[in-house]
């Protein structure tokens, strides 16, 4: 005598047209009310910043970006090792070429071609200089280590993050406080690191500086993102079955 096994599958109801169109109606509403509240802040903040207005301008924009492209740094890297996949990675690598050629025209003109004005009065350290150039030590490296286990983890990056927020995610407000108690801890440790000269690099490392002009830094950073395009455009291709 065998058992039978009856499945009965419920069918979820079909939304009604006017259904729809209601759904459409209170979204419209909302969203017009979410921009005149933004439309509102912006002018507040205009009147405590005078770039305040612009800066929430590139906020928006670069918060729909992300929400629209799904982008995010932390998947570029996780993407290859689950699933083989390789479009955010090259989708990274493009990003870092096209913001370094913006940072090398804003430092080239600070800097000048040779230079020149490196050490002067005017730029007495390549810190000042435009793209947050900033000391490297082993902090550097263990602060990279901890963030990218926390990333993975988290299910995302800062980038990740405050976009994931942005639709909801409960996870990512938790995300985020620790975010904030983990850079809080980073900063009260840091007095005590750069205190040990094996742990810190006092003197920052500025290709142009370090190889000799921008010529040979223009060649090393647009030829090693490059060949990390190639190869991650190889890897993809072989883990897809195109190669």
């Amino acid at each position: 005598m065998s058992d039978t096994t009856i499945t009965i599958k419920r069918s979820t109801p079909k939304e009604t047209p006017e259904q729809r169109a209601r759904k459409r109606l209170i979204q419209f509403i909302a969203s017009g009310v979410v921009l005149v509240l933004y439309i509102l802040l912006a002018a507040f903040v205009q009147t405590k910043n005078p770039q305040g207005a612009f800066i929430l301008l590139i906020g928006l924009g670069f918060g729909y970006i992300l929400q629209r492209s799904r982008f995010c740094f932390t998947a570029s890297m996780r993407d290859p090792v689950l699933t083989g996949s390789t479009s955010l990675t090259k989708a990274v690598i493009i990003a870092l070429a096209i913001s370094s050629v913006g940072y090398m025209a804003l430092q080239m003109k600070a800097t000048g071609l040779s230079l020149e004005k490196l050490g002067t009065d005017a730029l007495k350290s390549v810190t000042q200089l435009p793209g947050h150039v900033r000391d490297a030590g082993v902090h550097t490296v263990l602060g990279g280590f901890l963030f990218g286990i926390g990333a993975v983890i988290a299910g995302g990056c800062a980038s990740g993050t405050f976009m994931r927020m942005g639709e909801g995610f409960v996870q990512q407000w938790i995300v985020f406080i620790f975010f904030i108690i983990g850079s809080v801890i980073g900063m009260a440790v840091l007095p005590a690191i750069k205190s040990v000269p094996f742990l810190y690099q006092a003197t920052p490392v500025y290709l142009p500086k370090l190889l000799g002009g921008w010529i040979p830094a223009i060649i090393f950073q647009f030829g090693m993102l490059f060949i990390l395009y190639i190869i991650a455009d190889i890897y993809g291709k072989k883990k897809s079955g195109e190669l």
